[in-house]
């Protein structure tokens, strides 16, 4: 089976303004280079649709979504947030982003392909309930998450996040579903400069001191995450793909490369494979330098695609 690529025009127009790190050059960089890595070609791709707002009233507050939607028609730049902001395509783009992770989920589920990866934004996993933050307007992979359970009568999914943010807008959501097994490794203390609560039984922190290396990242997942995975024995694995641990990246300190994302992606596999058929849908979050981003997605799409 082939892996899903799931994307949409509308996810290149949101626009924050000139200059911002998640600027809409983060997708064409991805696409440009696995056309020149030969990948392209390989995928299978597929068009994101849009999210109705049923499946947003599962994770945010009513109100907040209805709030959102108000807003649009837009004819110029709105602040959400201080550092989210809305142009007259960001609405479209926020629910394609959605609604390709719950793409994702279908696709995989239904065995259609083995697993998928979602090339959308704005990224998702900082959004709240009730907030849109951290250039998130909803919480992508909380909404498939939520979807999958419902959708598919599922009883475990697991959330890795791999970005090098803390994840609390997934947090804020699911921490009380002991349905979700959320693991997240991140910078501390960094954005979303948020006080880390170890008190849930499915929710695992893996904190990284700043200047972090390779090593010391694996040696976290093997102690913190792998066990603790094949325990809860997930039936589909969600993972917040965000790239900007590498080295390069302007917003973050901790020293990565491209080939961790490949062996964090073969281990999740291997998980996957005992647990759940192999099943993983994948969605972008941050990752701010172009080479640095392009270069660790390539890795962490082959790799999903048994390259």
């Amino acid at each position: 089976m082939t892996t899903a690529y799931i994307t949409h025009k509308d996810c290149e127009l949101h626009d924050m303004g000139g200059g911002h790190p998640e600027s809409p050059r983060r997708l064409q960089a991805i696409r440009d280079y696995l056309m020149e890595r030969d990948v392209w070609d390989y995928l299978r791709h597929v068009e994101a649709p849009k999210i109705e707002k049923k499946h947003l009233y599962r994770v945010h507050n009513r109100d907040y979504v209805d709030g959102i939607f108000e807003l649009f028609p837009l004819k110029s730049r709105h602040e959400l947030d201080q550092d989210v902001v809305a142009c007259p395509h960001t609405l479209d783009a926020a629910l394609r982003a959605a609604g390709a992770v719950c793409k994702g989920v279908d696709l995989v589920m239904s065995d259609e392909v083995r697993n998928a990866f979602c090339a959308v934004r704005p990224p998702g996993h900082h959004a709240e309930r009730r907030r849109a933050m951290g250039f998130c307007i909803f919480s992508n992979v909380a909404v498939g998450a939520a979807y999958a359970l419902q959708a598919y009568n599922l009883e475990r999914v697991a959330i890795i996040d791999i970005d090098v943010h803390h994840g609390n807008g997934t947090e804020d959501i699911l921490q009380s579903d002991q349905r979700i097994l959320f693991c997240s490794s991140f910078q501390y203390p960094c954005y979303p400069h948020n006080v880390v609560d170890n008190s849930r039984s499915n929710i695992v922190h893996t904190p990284m001191h700043a200047g972090a290396s390779s090593d010391e990242f694996r040696d976290w997942v093997r102690r913190d995450w792998l066990n603790k995975l094949e325990t809860f024995h997930p039936q589909l694995i969600m993972v917040s793909a965000g790239f900007d641990a590498h080295q390069a990246d302007p917003l973050a300190d901790v020293y990565l490369d491209e080939r961790d994302y490949r062996w964090i992606t073969e281990e999740l596999m291997l998980v996957a494979d005992r647990c759940c058929q192999g099943r993983i849908v994948s969605t972008l979050e941050g990752g701010y330098d172009l080479t640095a981003l392009s270069r660790s997605a390539y890795q962490h799409i082959r790799t999903l695609m048994g390259q």
